[in-house]
């Protein structure tokens, strides 16, 4: 009897009509707990740190002998010159500004607390005297009176570095900062080893300065052209892939046709009519000329090559790209979803790094073997720095996660909504509503998995950086192959998560029950997610590289066309990173919206077969460009049994 009641209530459940979007709950929530838990933690480092009087030292400035600037002090036991007044004396002053140590991260100059910043060059030490008797600033060590300048013969040790750079204060933290460039050049010399010649690493900063509006404005320009193609993929989704295609043909050969142009236009111009300090500079932009035009011509002829390849298969993605171009018409709100995210990660970073800042200055007053004050952290609390860096990662990676989720739950609503005009007002502000009620432990979880993986792999690239050239040709094999699974397996656990969190959208399952069925389908989907995302992904690409050429054209014909005389690599190399992270962040939010798509397309085949009370809800449009893929890949015989077989997406247990 039981028996028979029990297959009765199974047959009724087969029956029964698969509702998606339903039956929520909270999922994963002894995470979102744990979450909490950390952020407490990291509140706790940062009141920590403000607490023990490191924001004083941080915004006021101290100098080396224990002492803050712009108010009274205490006197520090064994110290001398500790306890100063220094209360007319508000900014700090580094007797060697441009002397930097980058290994511990601090500069190796003595530091006093002045009235003024030098605001013109110094190149005597009678200027210095002139300075301190006009303004009542001091630029030489307290144990030294300013009529004692000229006179005194420890004036080269007490004395600032000749000549003194004019500097100014910095807004907010009171310290005399050079503007001249060259002290910024010496800067860079510490960080960039592979430049040998100091000289032409002083012409790319002048470069970089010289041509700042240019690259402001280039900038500019990428983030345009991002905004206007995610528009352009709203309304022309039918023909953008065939104008992606030819422009990005016709964008490659005329840019290394212009660079060749240009190449030899300036091989031909006559050397005499420059003069030797140009001389240098006019044959370093003719060598990266040459790089660029041969780079070019090779990424060219790879990207033709591809595109033969493929050329059968762009046809397929047509269609894919006119269902995700619907989404975004239905929920403009998604072409915005970069800013809401690049916003919330610059205000955690900026939280992050002011924190970090304050934890440079906080702990007990040490002297050091020159004489002067110190502060660390003893104990435990010295540990605070490691768990800091965790919470830069994890909470870093839980706002992108939360991005994924929020655009996951959008186009799942779109989906699995039959009748379009009953979508919510605003179906993005409605699924932030149920990341934040249901499914921020699961977001928690997914970051967390996401930052196990990056944390050794950020070790492993430390001890390598620090053993670089030390290590013997195993040992940095090694490490390098270690660093490089470590990124593979990140890569497929993003991809993961990604569709783990639309399952949970979906379903409202928590994370591993999510992750396993996503990862269930994507396997039995295999060839079909792979021809989705090779093509789908490679006209995304194509999108970016369009981006990226273009911003580059226009950089090399407004650099090129510069009266100064400067070099224009660097400007050309930063104008382009930053188009393709522009363009990388706003077609990102497309391919996430195909790969949500697909996934509700295999859900949405097995629970519906299009009879009364079981119709689809997928768009025709989606139906059709699968049944081509599958009778593409018959044609070129890729196809096998395992083409024959339907779709199998995953199964919600009831």
């Amino acid at each position: 009897m039981g028996c028979c009641s029990s297959a009765s209530s199974a047959a009724q459940s087969s029956k029964r009509e698969w509702k998606p979007l339903e039956d929520r709950s909270c999922t994963d929530i002894p995470w979102l707990l744990l979450f909490i838990l950390f952020c407490i933690g990291m509140g706790f480092i940062c009141g920590f740190s403000i607490a023990t009087g490191a924001a004083a030292r941080l915004v006021s400035g101290y100098d080396s002998y224990g002492n803050i600037c712009g108010q009274k002090n205490t006197k520090l036991e064994a110290i001398p010159n500790s306890g100063m007044d220094h209360t007319q004396r508000k900014y700090v002053f580094f007797l060697d500004p441009c002397n930097l140590d980058l290994i511990n991260r601090k500069i190796k100059s003595v530091a006093l607390c002045v009235a003024a910043c030098p605001r013109q060059e110094l190149k005597t030490l009678s200027d210095v005297q002139k300075f301190a008797e006009m303004n009542g600033s001091a630029l030489c060590s307290y144990n030294l009176k300013p009529s004692e300048y000229t006179t005194s013969s420890k004036s080269s040790v007490l004395c600032p570095k000749l000549p003194v750079p004019a500097s100014a204060p910095i807004p907010f933290f009171h310290r005399c900062a050079p503007v001249n460039i060259s002290c910024y050049a010496k800067f860079a010399e510490a960080l960039i080893t592979f430049v040998s010649d100091n000289s032409v690493l002083h012409r790319l900063i002048s470069g970089v300065m010289t041509n700042k509006e240019i690259i402001l404005g280039l900038c500019l320009l990428s983030l345009v052209l991002s905004m206007i193609l995610m528009v352009i993929i709203r309304y022309i989704s039918r023909v953008l892939v065939w104008i992606l295609t030819i422009l990005v043909i016709l964008g490659a050969l005329g840019g290394t046709g212009v660079l060749w142009w240009l190449y030899a236009k300036q091989r031909r111009s006559p050397k005499e009519t420059v003069i030797p300090e140009q001389l240098q500079i006019a044959e370093d932009n003719l060598r990266a000329l040459l790089i660029y035009a041969i780079s070019a011509t090779v990424f060219t002829v790879i990207l033709f090559l591809i595109m033969l390849v493929m050329r059968k298969r762009v046809a397929l993605t047509i269609a894919l790209f006119h269902v995700a171009g619907k989404v975004f018409i239905h929920l403009p709100l998604l072409v915005f979803q970069p800013f809401w995210t690049f916003f919330a990660l610059v205000l955690f970073w900026v939280y992050w790094i002011m924190t970090l800042l304050f934890l440079g200055t906080t702990g007990s007053a040490v002297q050091n073997d020159q004489g002067f004050v110190e502060f660390k952290i003893s104990g435990p609390l010295q540990y605070m720095w490691w768990y800091h860096v965790v919470g830069l990662i994890w909470i870093s990676e839980f706002i992108l996660a939360c991005q994924q989720m929020t655009v996951a739950g959008a186009v799942v609503t779109y989906y699995f909504t039959r009748d379009k005009r009953n979508l919510p007002f605003t179906p993005i502000l409605a699924s932030v509503n149920r990341l934040i009620r249901y499914h921020l432990g699961t977001v928690a979880k997914g970051s967390f998995i996401i930052t196990l993986v990056k944390i050794p792999r950020m070790i492993l690239m430390y001890i390598h950086s620090q053993l670089k050239g030390k290590e013997n040709a195993c040992a940095r094999c090694v490490l390098k192959s270690c660093i490089c699974c470590l990124w593979c397996l990140e890569k497929c656990l993003n991809y993961l998560n990604q569709n783990a969190y639309t399952a949970t959208a979906i379903n409202s399952t928590n994370f591993c029950t999510s992750a396993k069925d996503a990862f269930v389908i994507l396997v039995e989907n295999a060839l079909r997610v792979a021809t989705i995302n090779t093509v789908g992904d490679f006209m995304l690409f194509l999108g970016k590289v369009l981006i990226v050429c273009s911003t580059g054209l226009a950089g090399i014909m407004l650099l090129n066309y510069q009266q100064d005389y400067t070099v224009w690599v660097l400007p050309l190399i930063i104008v382009c990173l930053f188009a393709f992270l522009v363009a990388h962040c706003f077609l990102s939010i497309y391919e996430m919206v195909v790969d949500v798509l697909f996934l509700c397309f295999a859900i949405d085949t097995k629970y519906n077969d299009g009879s009364p009370g079981r119709e689809f809800y997928m768009d025709k449009v989606l139906m059709e460009f699968v049944e081509n893929s599958r009778k593409a890949m018959k044609e070129a015989g890729k196809g096998g049994v395992a083409d024959a077989r339907e779709l199998k997406p995953m199964l919600k247990k009831r």
